[in-house]
C-alpha cells in the first residue's frame, strides 16, 4: 500500500482481526455487483470507500428522475444518460485507488458466466428474480461466494451464499415467483441498509474476519423495527446446488 492508502484506510485497519493484512486482501479483490441502484449502488459506495481493488458494475439503461430517491451514485444532471457511467464516475471520484468497470448491460444468459468468472465475489442486487437466479447458478458452478441483498416496501434482507457450504438462492426460490412485480414501494434508507449489510458481509467473506452471516438470512422490517436472523437449511434436492 502507498502512504496515501495507509492514511485513507487507517481507521478501519484498527479493527481487530482485520489490520493491514485484511486491507491488502481487499486491495487485490474483485467484486461484481448487479445492479448499481438503491441496494447495489450503496454496496458499491461502501466497497469503494473501504478499498476493494476492483469493482465491476453491471446495469443497463438510462437514469430516470424517479430513480433519484434511492440511487445515491446518481445525479440530477445525469438524468437520461446511462446509469452505469454516472456510477463509475462517482466511485472513481471517491477513491481513485479503486478500478471501477461499468458494463451497460443487465445480467443475462449471454453474459453471466463471463462476468462472474472475473470476480472473487458477487453481490446480487437486481430487482428481477431471473437475474438473481442466473447469478446464483453461475456462482455455484464456479464456486464463487454471492451475497444476495433485497428490499421491498419497508423490509430488507441479506443472505450470503457460499457454494458447497450453505443454501443457495434456488434452495429458497427455485423459480421466479409469479406474483413479483418489477416496480414496488421503496425508500432509499431501506435499500441503503441492505446495501451496507451486503458490503460488510462481502468484506468479511473476502478477508476472513468476524462472524459471517453465511448459512443465515438477516431480515429487517423498518415498519416495526423487528430484526430477525434465521438459519437457512440446504435443500439436498436443489437443482442448482443439491449435488455439490
Amino acid at each position: 500500500m502507498s502512504p496515501e492508502e495507509r492514511q485513507r484506510y487507517e481507521w478501519q485497519m484498527w479493527t481487530e482481526g482485520f489490520g493491514e493484512a485484511g486491507q491488502e486482501k481487499l486491495k487485490v479483490s474483485t467484486v461484481l455487483i448487479s445492479r448499481c441502484g438503491g441496494v447495489g449502488g450503496t454496496a458499491a459506495l461502501e466497497l469503494a470507500a473501504a478499498g476493494v481493488g476492483r469493482i465491476i458494475l453491471a446495469h443497463g439503461g438510462d437514469l430516470r428522475l424517479d430513480d433519484l430517491n434511492r440511487q445515491l451514485l446518481m445525479t440530477t444532471a445525469h438524468v437520461g444518460k446511462p446509469r452505469v457511467d454516472c456510477a463509475v464516475t462517482r466511485l472513481s471520484e471517491l477513491n481513485p485507488n479503486v478500478e471501477v468497470i461499468g458494463v451497460n448491460e443487465n445480467i443475462s444468459e449471454a453474459n453471466v458466466e463471463a462476468l462472474v468468472q472475473q470476480a472473487d465475489l458477487v453481490i446480487s442486487a437486481a430487482p428481477l428474480f431471473e437475474e438473481r437466479l442466473l447469478m446464483n447458478r453461475a456462482c455455484v458452478q464456479q464456486g464463487k461466494p454471492m451475497v444476495d441483498a433485497a428490499m421491498f416496501d419497508l423490509q430488507c434482507s441479506v443472505m450470503p451464499i457460499v457454494p458447497g457450504q450453505t443454501a443457495c438462492l434456488a434452495c429458497l426460490t427455485p423459480q421466479p415467483p409469479t406474483w413479483w412485480k418489477r416496480e414496488f414501494p421503496v425508500f432509499g434508507a431501506v435499500s441503503g441498509t441492505a446495501g451496507c449489510i451486503a458490503a460488510m458481509e462481502s468484506m468479511k467473506l473476502l478477508v476472513g474476519f468476524g462472524e459471517s452471516l453465511a448459512g443465515h438470512l438477516m431480515a429487517i422490517d423498518y415498519r416495526t423495527m423487528h430484526c430477525r436472523k434465521m438459519a437457512v437449511a440446504r435443500d439436498l434436492s436443489c437443482p442448482v446446488c443439491g449435488g455439490k
